[in-house]
This record gives C-alpha cells, structure tokens and sequence, in this order.
C-alpha cells in the first residue's frame, strides 16, 4: 500500500509539536522559578540523562563482529569520530550556526541558547525508540511508538526550557527533520536493514550515541564541561566500522 507523505511522517510532525508546547510551558515558567529549583531541575535531567545513555550504551555488551567485542568498536568511534571533529572545529561551528539562529530570532548572543538546543536535540533523537519509530511511521504508517515518544519528550521539553529557554524550542525544526527524514527513507532503509531491532549497524550507532549522551549528562550535572558536538562524528564511524569487519574479515 502505498502511503501519503502524511501517513509517513505524521508521528514525526506530532513529536515535533509536543517539544514546541512542551518547551513553551518551559519558557512561560522560567522568569518565574527560584534559582534553586531551576537548578535541581538542571540536575534531575542530567541524572535522567545518565540513566538513559547507560541504558543505550549497555546494548555494546551483546554486539560482537567476527569477534571484535562492541565496546571496542565504540571506543575506536568515539575517538577517531572525536579526532575528526575536532579537526573540523564542529563545536565552534555549531555554536556559530545556533547564534545566527538567535539573531535571526531577535536574540541576543547567550550560550545557554546553544547548550540547550544541542542538549535537547540529541536527548529526543538518540536512540532506539527514534529509529524504530520513524522507520515503522515510515514504512508502515504506524506512528504508536512516536506517539509515547512524544508524552515522553513533550515533559522534558517543559523541563529543559525552564532552564535553557529557548534553543529547546528551535529544537523541534532538527528534531522533524532527523526523523521526517528517516520515515520517508523507510523504504530503502528497509531493504538495507530488515530488522533494525538485531542489526549490528543501527545497534553501534545508537549505543555510540548512548556513550554520547553519558557526555551530555556530566555537562548537565556541571560536572564537567565535555565538546559533545566534536563526538558526533562516531556515529558515523562506528556503522563505518562495522561494514569493514563484516566485508574484510
């Protein structure tokens, strides 16, 4: 059967609208909240955020390439994925793009602008649920997994704005792209990966990215102060990776 460009992405455009109403309650209560409880809600997200990369990243223990364990596989991604991100400068890049997004909005230069919208992006689009969601929208017009996404992120939304303001809500536009994107690559996808849920492939991606998100959650806590967006090249290397394995040994 074939589906509507509607029927493909209509998970994609609901999640995209749940982070902007989110985000707006997000907004409408950031001037008003103590700094105290600003900054405790700071913290419950990075601690979530910890809790969800571990969980993502766990998934390494069970890949295994001709024998080369997975977190091997993640380790060489994040570092050469890092080398050539800091080659590139993404960090810098990405902080200048989100400052040109503020001044077209009328917004003065603020950092905070730039962590959140990065923050939140990678939150709502790593992982497991964000793949297997988009491909089911896309493929089958099944948006019920995009759906709880949705409740999901539609709540953390509200809570990274009360702290970041308003990059989380420019977060939907990458967000609908990521995913709109994927859904309406469904079909090739589907020919190249028929079980998303078992392919080594879309399973080193999303736990590199789950290692990526354990990052992001030290920088929430203020633990420290980690070049995220520098990293995001291993999610690239790690599938890269895994081809090579499974082509030359």
């Amino acid at each position: 059967m074939l589906l509507s460009l509607w029927q493909q992405t209509n998970g994609s455009v609901l999640n995209a609208i749940g982070v902007l109403i989110g985000a707006l309650v997000g907004l409408f209560f950031r001037n008003s909240l103590p700094p105290r409880i600003a900054n405790t809600v700071q913290s419950a997200i990075g601690l979530t955020t910890l809790f969800l990369g571990m969980r993502i990243a766990w998934g390494l223990s069970d890949i295994s390439i001709h024998g080369v364990a997975g977190i091997v596989i993640a380790l060489v991604a994040i570092t050469v994925g890092g080398g050539i991100g800091e080659a590139l400068n993404l960090d810098a890049r990405l902080g200048s793009l989100a400052n040109s997004v503020q001044q077209r909005l009328g917004q003065s230069n603020d950092q905070r602008f730039s962590e959140g919208l990065f923050a939140a992006f990678l939150i709502f689009c790593v992982g497991p649920v964000t793949i297997l969601g988009s491909i089911d929208n896309g493929l089958r017009g099944d948006n019920q997994l995009l759906i709880i996404k949705t409740v999901l992120d539609t709540i953390t939304a509200a809570a990274l704005a009360s702290s970041y303001g308003l990059g989380v809500l420019v977060s939907a536009v990458p967000l609908l792209l990521f995913q709109g994107g994927i859904s309406l690559a469904a079909g090739s996808l589907a020919q190249l990966v028929p079980d998303p849920t078992h392919n080594p492939t879309v399973l080193i991606a999303t736990c590199t990215g789950g290692i990526i998100l354990l990052g992001l959650g030290l920088n929430l806590l203020d633990i420290t102060k980690l070049r995220i967006a520098a990293l995001l090249p291993a999610l690239l290397i790690g599938p890269l990776l895994v081809w090579a394995l499974q082509t030359f040994l």
